[in-house]
């Protein structure tokens, strides 16, 4: 595909889901791009603001399976992956697939599971495969799973540990609507949901050429160091007790990508990482004791954006492109 091509079947996607989320568009663009670099989303909010409806409209945007799974204390990791059971007509053990075997999987409220049962969705999302009694059963392409928790009821939770936070592409927040939004919503639902006619717009082949594109996206050097500066900022920052790993600094390079595909460039700008750092930088640090206004991840994640000088050289496509 073309990047012009990859633009437009980027561009239709997100038009496409327009037709149910009222605003959002940076939002839009983060889950697009984490669902082209081939991560994973966690969305941190408050019940009731459109995560649920965002990833169904993106499901059938793209045409994709679709499972929910309601995290819960009592559930088990069987109840994620599946299992195998007695089939007595056959007389042998069959496996009976879990609702992680989908093409986009929202793991509501994965926060209230025991780690037990959080940590089974660790091999799902890493390697797309599922290991059960020592079989492995690989997971259809795409594999794309949003994850929500809410940030203010804890009470009878379990804290995601760092260790799975990393494995989250990106976290991200749909906020609450501004009062022009709120009475839009209110215009397009007062009759019926315009989910229930939405309908595909990429098939999943489409989408997979899309994702096979990404690594193919041209990065200066100087936007390289530009993201090792900023990492490594990260370990060096004193109100930060744990700095970012590699594999952060691996998602930036491929969100930002990602980023400039979906925006019609065959090249990456640093506004791609200026835009992207906060989302995918500031869930994999470790904030420290220190007493500071700026103590939250996302910003001291700006903190460092703003002293980390932009390269100022041409760095917008190669030569010979």
């Amino acid at each position: 595909m073309t990047i012009q091509e990859c633009a437009a079947a980027a561009s239709a996607v997100k038009e496409n889901i327009s037709r149910v989320i009222i605003g959002r568009q940076n939002v839009l663009d983060c889950v697009l791009t984490a669902l082209l670099a081939g991560g994973h989303v966690l969305l941190e909010d408050v019940p009731g603001t459109g995560k649920t409806v965002l990833a169904k409209s993106l499901a059938r945007s793209v045409d994709a399976s679709f499972s929910r799974i309601q995290f819960t204390p009592d559930l088990m990791p069987s109840d994620v992956t599946g299992l195998y059971f007695y089939n007595q007509k056959e007389s042998r053990f069959t496996f009976r697939p879990g609702p992680v075997f989908c093409h986009l999987l929202l793991a509501d409220e994965i926060n209230r599971a025991t780690p037990r049962t959080q940590s089974a969705l660790l091999e799902c999302m890493e390697e797309r495969q599922v290991t059960i009694d020592g079989v492995t059963h690989p997971l259809d392409a795409p594999f794309f799973v949003i994850a929500t928790e809410n940030p203010i009821e804890t009470a009878g939770t379990f804290p995601l540990p760092e260790a799975q936070l990393d494995r989250f592409f990106m976290k991200l927040s749909m906020g609450l609507p501004d009062p022009e939004e709120e009475l839009a919503i209110l215009n397009r639902f007062i009759h019926s949901s315009p989910l229930s006619t939405l309908s595909a717009v990429c098939s999943r082949e489409t989408l997979l050429e899309l994702q096979h594109s990404v690594p193919d996206v041209y990065v200066h050097p100087s936007l390289l160091q530009y993201i090792v500066d900023l990492v490594q900022e990260t370990r060096r920052e004193r109100a930060i007790a744990g700095g970012v790993s590699p594999r952060g600094t691996l998602a930036l390079l491929r969100a930002c990508q990602s980023h400039a595909l979906i925006s019609g460039r065959g090249y990456v700008v640093p506004e791609d990482v200026k835009f992207l750092a906060v989302p995918v930088l500031s869930h994999r640090i470790i904030p420290g004791h220190v007493s500071d206004a700026a103590s939250d991840g996302a910003a001291l994640i700006k903190r460092i954006l703003e002293r980390i000088p932009v390269p100022t050289e041409e760095v917008f496509s190669r030569k010979d492109a």
